[in-house]
């Protein structure tokens, strides 16, 4: 599988998809806008491990929405959530969305 993308929020595949169970399907919240990429149809969970994200997907697809943004159908497996950064002069900074 391919690392799939949603406006500043990256999904790549990964092995497995382990840490603390989290009780929400929440990838990533705007600082801008204050919309959420979520996950909002489709069986899942989301885990945290040292300050990263992990997504698995139980269901054959689970949707991907952001009010800003087409949604997107993940396939089933295990996913680490990245935000995508951008450098500037003054050092990298993540991508407000």
């Amino acid at each position: 599988m391919k690392p799939i993308r949603q406006g500043d929020v990256i999904l790549q595949p990964i092995a497995d998809a382990t840490g603390k169970k989290l009780n929400h399907l929440t990838l990533a919240e705007g600082e801008v806008t204050g919309h959420s990429h979520r996950i909002s149809n489709g069986q899942a969970e989301l885990y945290e491990r040292d300050g990263i994200l992990y997504l698995r997907v139980l269901s054959d697809t689970a949707t991907l929405t952001h009010e800003e943004h087409h949604q997107i159908e993940i396939p089933q497996g295990n996913w680490m959530v990245r935000i995508q950064r951008e450098y500037e002069p003054e050092g990298w900074r993540y991508v407000a969305d």
